[in-house]
């Protein structure tokens, strides 16, 4: 009788393998938030679609100390496990910045400069931040490479603001704040990539084109409606091609 320990056999690999997945998916539900938030004068929705069992996507909507409302969303360079991980340091990194309403600038540059402190080969996130007063109903937001916001409004919805660098990749980066107003009855919707770069047999482009389409036939429904509605037109427009990147989205919607 043999007393050497025995590989595990395939079937037995495969099962602690999708165990492990089950518990990655897990940890990362736990920091994305998904419930609406509904705080008259304004609702939140948001919805988050991993092209693989977990992504490098993440968001989170927060009440800040001064009860203003603070909220991000991001993509990790990559896909899959990887990816995922680095999402983690990411959260992480912004949880411990954002509790004192910190302006939305000011978080992306501690967020990267303690991103460039443990610097992983290859890794970077592109990364949006904003600060909303329900007061004034005003939002503050800086933008780190994702797509521009679109302005949901019956005036005519439209991107605001500009781009640019991603978090985690240079060590002298920093990012312009940008304002926008809002009315009532009007909403900002903020986006990964994964909706505008979504491709359907043609190998055609979402795009911000239909996107805005979208948001333009539906800006008097709820929050959580438009955002079912855009995330089907995707659907309809991809058909058959399968998703290449995670897809993100949040809505913040003034009644």
């Amino acid at each position: 009788m043999s007393l050497l320990p025995q590989e595990p056999g395939s079937a037995t690999v495969e099962i602690l393998r999708a165990s492990e997945m089950d518990e990655a998916r897990s940890i990362q539900q736990a920091m994305v938030t998904l419930e609406p938030l509904c705080a008259p004068p304004f609702e939140i929705a948001s919805c988050f679609r991993p092209v693989t069992e977990v992504g490098g996507d993440f968001l989170d909507y927060f009440w800040l100390e001064d009860r203003r409302l603070g909220l991000y969303l991001g993509d990790v360079v990559g896909k899959g496990l990887p990816a995922a991980m680095y999402a983690a340091l990411a959260v992480g990194t912004l949880r411990g910045i954002h509790k004192r309403g910190t302006p939305p600038t000011t978080v992306l540059e501690l967020m990267n400069e303690r991103l460039r402190m443990r610097v992983v080969p290859g890794r970077y996130c592109a990364v949006q931040y904003a600060v909303f007063d329900a007061g004034t109903l005003e939002v503050w937001y800086a933008n780190a490479a994702l797509p521009r916001p679109v302005l949901v409004s019956a005036k005519g919805c439209r991107e605001v603001g500009e781009g640019g660098l991603p978090s985690g990749m240079f060590s002298d980066a920093r990012w312009e704040p940008y304002a926008v107003q809002l009315q009532r009855g009007e909403g900002i919707l903020f986006c990964t990539d994964g909706i505008l770069e979504a491709r359907n047999a043609e190998d055609e482009e979402f795009g911000v084109g239909r996107l805005i389409e979208i948001c333009q036939q539906n800006t008097a429904e709820k929050a959580n409606t438009l955002l079912s509605r855009l995330f089907c037109a995707v659907d309809d427009f991809s058909g058959d091609t399968a998703p290449h990147d995670d897809m993100t989205a949040i809505l913040l919607k003034i009644y």
